[in-house]
């Protein structure tokens, strides 16, 4: 092997990866500007006289336009338009009814299935997808979403190496072996793998993942992030706690068949035993804010608002069956389609001088009224140390009165374009969900999924198309599509692409491959294999995993014929260890899920470190005891 000399250009660029991994660690700026002022100083480097060679500026900014970086935009878009028929709350609530809200049970059914996903997609394109489902489960569950997103971000990367579509370097092997074995003798040649080979591989390894956070995930993800301000729209769980000091919940209870309580009303029950009956349901129908004066028909379920001792007592008391948790009422009451928000009565307001009752306010405004502020006095049905439960039903609203309301975040929309009121609560979710356009939602997906399955298209081109229909049939509008992209997250990925580029172009990457290659010299087999693993696996989080593997492959089968190893192995071990990016988020999965779940790079250093070795050792024993 010929040695290459270390040149002016390729200490340059040492240099900047240094000054990249000390930004990214340090944090001094953002993490996506980090990469930003890395590009901008490529650019500049290179127009100094013998660094010419380091990036052609008229290209520079080309990672923008980047078959991957156009890749996350489209899914971005298409998870979005799922999200927005509702199908993705469903696929949530699928998920809770089996998994419930244990983080125990929910991180291996989330992970796992994102990485059978991901074994036949892009696994940014399955981490995408899932993104809002994990967001909606964070919410109803009140699991921090930081401890949901990392498992299932890792499973997503993992599950890539289940087949040998799952990755981009697993496509690529193939054609590189044919490419390696036109300059090997007879008796060396290869053969390719099949459509499953890597299956057993990819098994483990998922299953090491998931195994990880399940055992080791309460001590090495990050906790629940800080609270919003006293605008923002809460569960109601959280504001009665914040606000009385309670520990009151919702719950679910079933008024059996032919109960003595038939033909009352709610408002009987309520004023018995001093608790919110704030949702109904009956042969299949359910009703947020059901009228109060409604009469029972059994059997029927209620949702019920108190404190845990009130409920049992109650459901004890009038023999009603208490359920252990949400059921029929769990996406209704999720937080992300309802919540507790505060109104406030105008100097003008029509309702002045008059009480719910009058107004008939569940009714008339699809809400709960949960309480009353007043100066200093604060009026609620449920009892605490400093006042007497009072039937706020029957008090006379005054103007400047605080109205708490338990609210769908469709009807608290509506009620800002009402003069009766002014909203305090701003900070909500303000969707308006499309449930009539899922047809066109999945057809586009499926659109989608068969053109990256059977065509030989680009990858941007086949996920463009099915966002483009979306946008096209009404299921998105264009500034939904606009506001679904994370762009720093496209900066991020857009950004580190040239300086990938630069490690490539200027020889330093073929300059580490060598000074590692001849440590490695001499030693056994198993050995040499166990740096290759390492030496992928340091130069995919530096640049693109496609890059590193074209580049490794040819090295690590002269290395495997010149030890006496099988070259086929040792190609696969490289190809597969390029997933091995768990360390910092330049990996697209990671950049895209360290936003919205808050996460800083030591967070994916402390968990990714760790992740790290254990995909070394895993993915080295399965390989040599399968091949």
């Amino acid at each position: 092997m010929e040695a290459i000399t270390l040149t002016y250009p390729m200490m340059v660029v040492l240099g900047l990866l240094v000054f990249t991994v000390i930004l990214f660690v340090s944090e001094i700026v953002r993490i996506d500007f980090a990469a930003i002022l890395v590009m901008v100083l490529l650019g500049l480097l290179s127009q100094m006289p013998g660094l010419h060679s380091l990036a052609d500026v008229s290209k520079l900014f080309n990672g923008l336009a980047s078959n991957a970086v156009v890749s996350i935009i489209a899914v971005m878009i298409i998870g979005a338009g799922l999200d927005k028929t509702g199908l993705m709350s469903k696929v949530a609530a699928l998920i809770l009814k089996h998994g419930g809200s244990s983080e125990a049970r929910v991180v291996p059914i989330v992970s796992g299935t994102v990485g059978v996903i991901s074994s036949f997609m892009q696994n940014v394109g399955a981490a995408a997808l899932f993104l809002p489902v994990v967001s909606r489960i964070s919410v109803r569950t009140e699991l921090p979403l930081s401890r949901l997103l990392m498992p299932m971000g890792f499973c997503a990367i993992l599950g890539g190496t289940l087949t040998m579509v799952g990755s981009s370097p697993l496509i690529l092997l193939n054609d590189l072996i044919v490419t390696a074995n036109r300059s090997l003798p007879e008796t060396a040649q290869m053969g390719t793998f099949s459509l499953f080979s890597v299956t057993p591989v990819g098994v483990a390894l998922v299953a090491s993942g998931i195994l990880y956070f399940m055992i080791f995930g309460r001590w090495i993800l990050p906790g629940e992030q800080e609270a919003g301000d006293a605008t923002s729209a809460q569960p109601m769980k959280e504001y009665l706690k914040k606000i009385y000091g309670l520990k009151t919940d919702i719950f679910e209870i079933t008024i059996p068949a032919g109960h003595p309580v038939e033909g009352q009303t709610f408002d009987d029950v309520i004023e018995r035993y001093h608790v919110y009956i704030i949702g109904s349901a009956f042969h299949g129908k359910t009703w947020f804010a059901p009228v109060i004066t409604t009469k029972i028909t059994t059997p029927c379920r209620l949702a019920v608002l108190g404190r845990a001792k009130e409920v049992r007592h109650m459901a004890e008391d009038a023999n009603f069956i208490l359920h252990d948790k949400l059921d029929v009422f769990a996406e209704d009451y999720a937080p992300t389609k309802s919540g507790v928000a505060e109104i406030v009565v105008t100097p003008g307001s029509s309702i002045i001088g008059k009480c719910a009752h009058d107004v008939v306010f569940r009714k008339t405004y699809g809400a709960s009224m949960l309480a009353i502020h007043r100066g200093e006095e604060t009026l609620s049905l449920v009892s605490t140390e400093d006042h007497e439960p009072t039937q706020i039903a029957e008090v006379p609203f005054r103007a400047g009165d605080t109205i708490v309301i338990l609210t769908t975040w469709e009807a608290l929309t509506r009620l800002t374009q009402n003069r009766d009121f002014v909203v305090v609560t701003t900070d909500f979710p303000h969707e308006e969900l499309r449930p009539k356009k899922v047809v066109w939602a999945l057809f586009f997906f499926l659109v989608s999924l068969s053109l990256i399955l059977l065509t030989d298209l680009r990858l941007s081109l086949c996920l463009l198309t099915g966002a483009a229909g979306m946008i096209l049939t009404g299921v998105l509008d264009i500034d939904d599509a606009y506001e679904a992209v994370s762009w720093s997250t496209v900066f991020l990925l857009a950004s580190l692409i040239p300086l990938g580029q630069a490690v490539q172009t200027s020889g330093t990457a073929e300059w580490i491959a060598q000074q590692i290659l001849l440590l490695l010299h001499g030693w056994p087999v198993w050995l040499l294999q166990a740096g290759l693993a390492v030496l992928a696996t340091v130069f995919t989080l530096i640049m693109s995993n496609v890059g590193a593997t074209v580049l490794l492959v040819p090295l690590a089968v002269s290395i495997a014929v010149a030890a006496g190893g099988d070259p086929a192995i040792f190609a696969l071990t490289v190809a597969i260890s390029t997933s091995n990016s768990f360390l910092i988020p330049t990996h697209q999965v990671n950049a895209l899920i360290m936003g919205p779940a808050g996460y800083k790079v030591t967070d994916f250093i402390k968990s990714g470190g760790i992740m790290t070795i254990l995909f070394l050792v895993v993915s080295l024993v399965v390989m040599n005891l399968v091949f």
